[in-house]
């Protein structure tokens, strides 16, 4: 007996008991009779396709059945062809055994009804798309329900989809229709790359100008002040002494005017007129002196 099964002993029919790998014995005569169950064993059932060569009967679909298995509603009234498989083990053999007639097709009659019923809550393009992991979670929940419902002795560990597609009539438009989704999901994309790339930059450009007026206001603010309190200070020593800081102010004020001026005349104010000393037709620059005649 394999390592991975049990045999379950029949004497005359009835069930007697299980025996565990290893050497047993029973009695001959077809007196006690052991039904060898792959307890450990990971089984499976594929709907939709096959696999070659599978010894177990019921874990491929018979072949008028291969292609109706797999034709299903959706539920906005669109037709999709859903290939899937179950995975399972036999957690109980007595109960896989006894309990149920041919659990192994009552499996695939539970797994065909409930991939139906859930593909039919859902749009083609959930089935087809986005929607894939939620139907197998769900599908494999109500499989295991109803697997305990019916004390099938079999314990459902996953629900896996595989090739979902619409029927051919449809399939070019819908490839079509693939196609154009992507384009749109590219250009979405390639639109949001330029936005974070011109935003961020704009961003930076607006806060580089915030902080060059702030900075130019601060600039302005503390000369006026200084200027402002220059004022006060040479006010106040000009209350103190008119005269003198009169005659301070127009020196220094000649002294920032005079260099720049590139021809300079100065002319004695008692000086009765000038024009016999003075040369109107010179255009070089330099000082002419006067005083009485």
């Amino acid at each position: 007996m394999p390592s991975d099964s049990v045999a379950v002993v029949q004497r005359f029919g009835k069930y007697l008991y299980e025996v565990p790998p290893g050497l047993h014995f029973k009695l001959p005569l077809g007196m006690d009779v052991a039904t060898i169950v792959p307890v450990k064993r990971q089984l499976k059932q594929e709907f939709g396709f096959a696999t070659p060569g599978a010894t177990d009967p019921y874990q491929t679909p018979r072949v008028r059945d291969q292609k109706r298995e797999t034709q299903m509603v959706t539920g906005d009234l669109n037709a999709a062809l859903v290939e899937w498989v179950v995975q399972y083990r036999i957690a109980d053999p007595v109960r896989f055994l006894f309990e149920v007639r041919e659990p192994a097709e009552t499996l695939r009659y539970v797994a065909e009804s409930v991939m139906r019923e859930v593909v039919g809550d859902r749009t083609v393009d959930e089935v087809i798309t986005v929607g894939r992991q939620e139907i197998e979670i769900e599908a494999l929940d109500k499989m295991q329900r109803l697997s305990r419902k019916y004390v099938m002795g079999i314990s459902i560990d996953q629900v896996q989809l595989k090739n979902i597609n619409p029927p051919q009539p449809v399939q070019d438009s819908f490839n079509e229709v693939n196609q154009a989704q992507q384009e749109k999901e590219k250009l979405i994309n390639e639109a949001r790359r330029d936005y974070n790339k011109v935003i961020p930059l704009a961003q930076g450009e607006k806060d580089q100008r915030i902080r060059e007026a702030d900075g130019y206001r601060l600039k302005r603010i503390n000369e006026a002040e200084g200027d402002a309190a220059r004022f006060s200070a040479l006010l106040a020593e000009y209350r103190k002494a008119p005269e003198v800081t009169r005659r301070r102010i127009y020196i220094e004020t000649l002294q920032a005017v005079l260099p720049d001026i590139q021809a300079k005349v100065i002319v004695d104010q008692q000086a009765g007129s000038i024009l016999p000393l003075l040369n109107l037709g010179t255009t070089q620059p330099g000082a002419i002196g006067g005083g009485r005649p």
